[in-house]
């Protein structure tokens, strides 16, 4: 039976503050931004070239957990160098690339709540394997 991870939500204190964030400066593309009932807001948003999204929201108990608690979202990307930079241009805070051996490297970013996520490059993951 195959299954497909396709939202992960990410607590925020602010949605607006958040989405902004996301789109503006990580480039993510908003899927979703509805408010089905009263106090009820769900935003949805992809990044680039991903068939995962997060969700942003309130009123829903699968947005209660703490602002900030999320840790180490991987996105994963062919030229660390090249995200990084592209991310720079757009004023997100990016933190060095860090090359943890066997091909693997990281870069750090948190989100206006304390969200961390963690741009991840593999040297052997190209072509139809990336």
């Amino acid at each position: 039976m195959d299954m497909k991870l396709e939202l992960v939500p990410v607590p925020v204190a602010d949605v607006d503050r958040a989405k902004a964030f996301y789109v503006e400066r990580l480039g993510f593309v908003e899927d979703v931004d509805v408010s089905p009932a009263d106090g009820v807001r769900v935003v949805q948003l992809t990044p680039p070239g991903s068939a995962c999204s997060i969700g942003l929201g309130t009123g829903l108990p699968v947005y209660g957990a703490a602002p900030g608690s999320i840790r180490g979202l991987h996105l994963v990307v062919p030229d660390i160098e090249c995200a990084r930079a592209d991310l720079l241009a757009r004023g997100a805070e990016v933190g060095e690339v860090v090359d943890v051996g066997g091909g693997v490297r990281y870069a750090g970013i948190t989100d206006p709540d304390g969200n961390t996520l963690t741009l991840q490059e593999m040297a052997w993951r190209t072509g139809d394997a990336y």
